[in-house]
């Protein structure tokens, strides 16, 4: 049921309340497992007007745990505003009175694109663990039918961070021709051997909770709860940095014994033990255990370089798209090196390139945070491409650097 709409308070620079769209795609999808998803839907938002040159489009690609509820307001749930809101809107780093901006929910997720919990039309029931696993590059085939289904031959840009800036590089190599710029943020051209086992350890969690059931626990009603808040818990760490872990919580105590001693046993004795343990169980409560599993492995498989023996440069010889890199100091899960390492493989090819370095505590997390260096490159990019493209100069500027 749709809350009442009138009693939503509307802030300044905000796209409003927005309704996502269901795309259905019957034409089968050849995954790069080798397998076929014979038919797929997925679930989009749109933000700003596509222009008479269909010229202006921005595709925004998601991390992990996000969707496509990139910006604005959720009409079933006002509290749920966008993951990137302070980022898209009108007046902001990426202008929705300039730019249409699409945010794609992928294949694989649980947020209303077809997904392991979708119906199988061959078996009626929940595909479950059967679901094929995918890839970053089947994201991209799956997005680039998206952008011909809505009439975009070319994006003036496709943007991500994190996994999001993974499939950003993808696009720029999978389908050079479709992109004006590329813009790639805390990302990295493939994960480190440490990336890969923080992965496992989570997987692990999941498919030894005895709630799993193979994948199957859709029809026994139940959700592997305890292996789904382990494994957010693992990945909530690698997000933030020791600094910032240090000033939120430091060796704080949560309610300690009236003399101040420990309470010696294994409940919660630290602050940040309450936390994780937090973060871990609201995030079992709306996430779905296969699809991470799913979206954890396609991050360990992306590795475009791989192709040409290890040679990131040779990879990228066929790009066209200028690019923008973003890359946060104290971000160790894709270190300022792994996108150093992208800037210089496209250096070697001699195409455009922007690369800012910037020094922020909060560890990866901080490309999903209000950091006005961080939104004032963006922003400068974003005008730059509106420049070009004849869309006229910035109307407002809430939110971003004036």
């Amino acid at each position: 049921m749709v809350s009442n709409t009138a009693s939503i308070i509307i802030p300044d620079g905000s796209v409003g309340v927005v309704q996502p769209e269901i795309i259905a795609f019957d034409e089968p999808l050849h995954l790069s497992s080798g397998q076929v998803l014979p038919q797929y839907e997925l679930a989009i938002e749109t933000y700003g007007q596509l222009n008479d040159d269909r010229n202006n489009a921005v595709l925004i690609c998601h991390a992990l745990n996000a969707s496509h509820h990139v910006a604005g307001i959720d009409p079933n749930d006002p509290k749920n505003i966008g993951w990137w809101d302070n980022m898209v809107g009108p007046g902001k780093a990426v202008d929705t009175d300039r730019f249409f901006v699409i945010g794609v929910n992928n294949i694989g997720s649980c947020f209303g694109s077809t997904g392991p919990a979708s119906i199988n039309p061959e078996t009626g029931k929940p595909w479950g663990a059967d679901f094929p696993l995918l890839t970053v590059e089947d994201w991209v085939h799956a997005q680039a039918r998206l952008a011909d289904y809505l009439g975009i031959k070319k994006f003036a840009a496709v943007m991500g961070g994190s996994l999001g800036g993974m499939q950003a590089l993808s696009w720029a190599i999978t389908c050079p021709d479709r992109l004006e710029n590329c813009i790639v943020i805390a990302s990295t051209p493939r994960l480190t051997a440490q990336n890969i086992a923080f992965n496992e350890v989570a997987r692990r969690a999941i498919i030894t909770d005895p709630e799993f059931y193979d994948g199957d626990y859709y029809s026994r009603n139940t959700v592997p709860k305890r292996g789904l808040s382990v494994a957010r818990m693992v990945g909530h760490i690698t997000y933030q940095s020791d600094e910032v872990m240090a000033e939120k919580f430091g060796r704080a105590q949560r309610d300690p014994k009236e003399d101040g001693q420990y309470r010696y046993d294994y409940g919660v004795e630290f602050e940040v033990e309450s936390y994780l343990r937090y973060q871990g169980e609201k995030f079992s409560k709306y996430f779905d255990a296969n699809t991470y599993l799913l979206i954890t492995r396609a991050l360990d498989y992306f590795d475009p370089a791989r192709a040409h023996n290890g040679d990131l440069a040779r990879s990228l010889e066929a790009v066209k798209a200028k690019f923008l890199l973003v890359s946060f100091t104290t971000d160790w899960r894709f270190t300022p090196e792994r996108s150093r390492e992208i800037v210089q493989a496209l250096l070697k090819n001699k195409r455009t390139v922007t690369y800012a370095e910037i020094d922020a505590p909060h560890g990866h997390d901080a490309f999903l945070l209000d950091d006005r260096r961080y939104h004032g490159v963006v922003q400068g990019y974003y005008d730059q491409i509106a420049e070009q493209l004849g869309l006229g100069p910035r109307q407002r500027t809430t939110g971003v650097l004036a």
